[in-house]
C-alpha cells in the first residue's frame, strides 16, 4: 500500500526581519496577485512569479517552500487588510454607520480586485485554511454584537448572549453570500451592491430606531 502523501507546508520558510528582505517579500506576494489577475491558475508558478517581481528563484524559495506557501502568503495579505477594515467598524458613531462600514469593507474585500478576490476564493477553499476564515468570521461577529448594543439599534429578540450571537453569525452569513454571489458572477458595481447587502441586512436585523429629542441633546 502506498504511503499517503505528505500536505506541502504552507508556512513561510522564515520571516523578513530587514527593511530590504521586506520589500522584497512584498514585492514577490504583489507579483503573484497580477500574475493570478491576468493568466489566472494556468499560468501561476513560482518561476514566472520570481521573474515578475525581478528576483531569483532561489530568493522566492528562502521565503516560500512552495507555490501554495505563496498563495497562502497571498491570502493572508488580503485578510489582514480586511481584518483592519472590520476593526475601525466599531468606532463609527451609530448603528446605522458601523452596518454601513461593515457592509463596505465586506464588499471591497471583493470587488477592488475582483479577478484576484474570486481566485483567492477558490484556492482558499482547496487549501486547508479554515483557522482564517474562523478569525474573520470572529471578528465580523464582535462588530455586530457591538452594533446591536449601540442606542439607535434595533431592540433585541429575547434569548440572551446566546440568541445575540446567532443573529450576528446570521448577519455575517448573509453579507458572506451576497458578496461571494457577486463575485462569482463578475460584478464590479460595488454601489449597488453595497445598496443591496444593505437591504438584506437592515431586513434580516432591523432599521435603526429614531432617537427621542430628549437623547438627541
Amino acid at each position: 500500500m502506498p504511503a499517503p502523501r505528505r500536505r506541502s507546508s504552507l508556512k513561510p520558510r522564515k520571516i523578513p526581519r530587514q527593511e530590504r528582505a521586506a520589500e522584497t517579500v512584498a514585492a514577490i506576494l504583489e507579483a503573484a496577485a497580477r500574475i493570478l489577475e491576468r493568466h489566472g491558475l494556468r499560468g501561476y508558478n513560482t518561476n514566472a512569479v520570481a521573474e515578475r517581481a525581478g528576483v531569483s528563484i532561489g530568493s522566492l524559495y528562502q521565503y516560500f517552500p512552495n507555490k501554495d506557501a505563496l498563495t497562502a502568503a497571498l491570502i493572508e495579505r488580503e485578510t489582514q487588510t480586511l481584518l483592519a477594515d472590520l476593526a475601525a467598524v466599531p468606532a463609527q458613531a451609530g448603528y446605522r454607520d458601523g452596518i454601513a462600514a461593515l457592509v463596505r469593507a465586506a464588499v471591497a474585500h471583493q470587488l477592488q480586485r475582483p479577478a484576484l478576490a474570486r481566485l483567492l476564493d477558490f484556492e482558499e477553499r482547496r487549501l486547508p485554511l479554515r483557522e482564517r476564515d474562523l478569525q474573520v468570521d470572529r471578528a465580523a461577529q464582535q462588530c455586530v454584537l457591538a452594533l446591536l448594543a449601540r442606542p439607535d439599534a434595533p431592540a433585541r429578540p429575547g434569548g440572551g448572549t446566546a440568541a445575540a450571537q446567532l443573529l450576528a453569525l446570521d448577519a455575517i452569513a448573509i453579507v458572506r453570500g451576497l458578496v461571494d454571489a457577486a463575485g462569482e458572477r463578475g460584478e464590479t458595481d460595488a454601489v449597488a451592491l453595497q445598496a443591496r447587502v444593505l437591504r438584506a441586512l437592515f431586513g434580516y436585523l432591523g432599521a435603526p430606531r429614531r432617537r427621542a429629542p430628549a437623547e438627541r441633546g
